[in-house]
C-alpha cells in the first residue's frame, strides 16, 4: 500500500498581488517543475505551525499562515500526496531559494504558463478562478 503523507504549500502574495512561485530544483523529486514552496507535516504538528517552520527552513523568511486555501490529494508512483494550500503573509525577510533552483513572484492569471508539480495543479486553477 502506498503512504499518504500530508503536505503543506505556501501561498504567498505580494503588495502587487503576485503569488511566489518555486523551482524545484534538479536533484529534487519532480525536478524542475514548479511548486508553491512548502513541506511535510511533522508529528504533533498544526497546518499553521508546519507551513511556519518550512518556509523559514526553506526560504529564510517568516510567514504567519491565514487559512486553508485548498486542499488535494495527488496519487504520484510511490506516494500519496495530501496537499493543503495555506495562504500565507510575508512578515520578516526576503524569501531565498536555498533548495530550490528559482524563485518568482507571478501575476495570477500569468500563472498556468509554469509547468506545475502535478499535486499543485488544482490550486494553481482555483486562485486563477478567484
Amino acid at each position: 500500500m502506498k503512504k499518504t503523507i500530508k503536505v503543506v504549500a505556501a501561498i504567498i502574495e505580494n503588495k502587487n498581488n503576485e503569488i511566489l512561485c518555486a523551482l524545484r530544483s534538479p536533484n529534487m523529486s519532480l525536478p524542475n517543475l514548479w511548486e508553491f514552496p512548502g513541506g511535510k507535516v511533522e508529528e504533533g504538528e498544526s497546518l499553521f505551525e508546519a507551513i511556519e517552520r518550512e518556509i523559514q527552513e526553506e526560504l529564510s523568511c517568516n510567514v504567519k499562515a491565514s487559512n486553508v486555501f485548498a486542499e488535494n490529494t495527488h496519487e504520484y508512483e510511490k506516494i500519496i500526496v495530501n496537499l493543503i494550500g495555506m495562504k500565507c503573509e510575508l512578515i520578516d525577510g526576503i524569501p531565498t531559494p536555498n533548495e530550490h533552483s528559482k524563485l518568482v513572484y507571478l501575476s495570477k492569471e500569468s500563472l498556468n504558463s509554469l509547468i506545475w508539480a502535478p499535486a499543485d495543479i488544482p490550486i494553481v486553477e482555483k486562485i486563477m478562478k478567484k
